[in-house]
């Protein structure tokens, strides 16, 4: 019974990530304009078709391959496939039997890896080839999430307990519960590299462009916070007290994040906005993903508070560095997954640096910080590199000014004309 009991769990979860990415469609949608929110919208629900698709073919043998079978392919510790685990073959088998966790877990990790890929498209909005998205998203998954994912969520699983992590979790001891490094600072570092391969918008300026449709960004941030919970409740893949941890912390380090993020506004710019309230809320959930178990909730707040302020600030980089992240994916996700990550080395229970724990697990999460996104940013940059010089990845200035949803898509978010009244005769 508590076999089932757990499966039930991590079902609800995958449910709730899941949810997730429709959640980014909308967020990221009311940030573009009115002439690009369906190309925006549709670069996450593409995602979620495409790699949930390559996900069930080989993506879940990538990730969790056991490279001491005879089925192995790949280089040991880097990148390889179970060929046993194609089609998900191997849990499928264990449902048939009666047990079903594993393909319950399976189909939770194919959540993951659907939110991820999603996130890189908010950098590139406005200008990207929805085909040449596709492409990128393919080859990016294959090359990057998969291997950095066998890095860190590659364990055994053992009566529905974690007993070994990937090389990153498992050698080198870096501590990383819900994915910071391989979600937030993958994609954070493949959407810098991709701003930088696409270029800027025409006319690239501050405040270029505001939010088309500010209620349709709260709805996407809410929607993103009540799928969070199963992220990191989740991952602890059993319903008992480091689920409840994880669930209490993606309370209190967003509600943190929110306040600091909007003080921070009302200081420096003179007004808080409520397009900030939700980027503050999405920098606090991003901070808290890698460290939810790893911190008593007052600490949890306490990143919350500190990250609000440096993500608030690292998304003016864009400006005086000059490369146009469209909607902030470096500044939140790059910037705040980092953040994260690092602060286990100063706060978290038992390792932190600040109770007197020395430096060492600080050193491991700097180390496995710099490995993913050095790794992240040089692939990314060579595929979105390679697919510029051969098919093209930025539309032309004409379709980026006319906007590319009717362009791209054949069609608009808005009719100009009320259809109940578009009849002729």
């Amino acid at each position: 019974m508590v076999h089932q009991n757990t499966t039930m769990f991590l079902i609800i979860c995958s449910a709730l990530v899941l949810f997730m990415t429709p959640g980014l469609a909308f967020f990221y949608g009311g940030l573009v304009r009115a002439s690009s929110v369906v190309s925006m919208m549709m670069m996450s629900f593409g995602s979620l078709g495409l790699v949930g698709m390559m996900w069930v073919v080989f993506g879940y043998a990538m990730t969790f391959h056991s490279s001491g079978q005879g089925n192995f392919l790949g280089i040991d510790g880097v990148v390889g496939i179970d060929l046993n685990k194609l089609f998900l073959t191997d849990v499928v088998a264990l449902a048939k039997a009666g047990d079903g966790f594993g393909l319950a877990f399976a189909g939770f990790q194919g959540t993951f890896a659907v939110i991820t890929v999603a996130l890189i498209s908010g950098a590139i909005a406005d200008r990207a080839r929805f085909g040449s998205w596709m492409i990128f998203a393919a080859i990016w998954a294959t090359l990057v999430y998969f291997p950095v994912a066998s890095w860190v969520f590659n364990f055994q699983v053992v009566n529905g307990k974690i007993v070994a992590g990937g090389w990153l979790v498992h050698e080198v001891g870096v501590l990383d519960f819900a994915g910071g490094t391989v979600v937030e600072i993958a994609s954070g570092a493949s959407a810098l590299a991709l701003a930088l391969v696409l270029g800027k918008r025409f006319g690239f300026t501050k405040g270029m462009h505001a939010p088309h449709n500010v209620p349709l960004t709260l709805i996407g941030a809410a929607i993103l916070w009540f799928g969070w919970f199963g992220f990191n409740a989740g991952s602890e893949l059993a319903a008992d007290g480091i689920a409840s941890l994880a669930f209490i912390n993606t309370l209190a380090a967003p509600v943190g994040a929110m306040i600091s993020w909007v003080v921070y506004e009302k200081l420096v710019h003179g007004k808080p906005t409520s397009v900030g309230a939700g980027s503050g809320a999405i920098a606090g959930l991003v901070a808290i993903t890698p460290s939810c178990a790893y911190l008593e909730p007052i600490w949890a707040l306490l990143l919350g508070l500190i990250v609000g302020v440096v993500c608030a600030m690292a998304i003016e980089l864009k400006y005086r560095w000059g490369f146009d992240d469209s909607l902030d994916v470096v500044g939140i996700h790059l910037v705040g997954g980092i953040v994260g990550t690092l602060y286990i080395g100063l706060l978290g229970d038992n390792v932190g640096l600040l109770f007197g724990f020395g430096g060492d697990q600080l050193l491991k999460q700097l180390i496995g910080a710099t490995a993913v996104l050095v790794y992240a940013f040089v692939i990314s940059y060579a595929i979105g590199w390679g697919i510029q010089k051969t098919i093209g990845f930025r539309v032309t200035s004409t379709d980026e000014i006319a906007g590319v949803d009717n362009t791209l898509h054949g069609e608009n978010a808005y009719s100009e004309v009320d259809p109940r009244w578009s009849w002729k005769g």
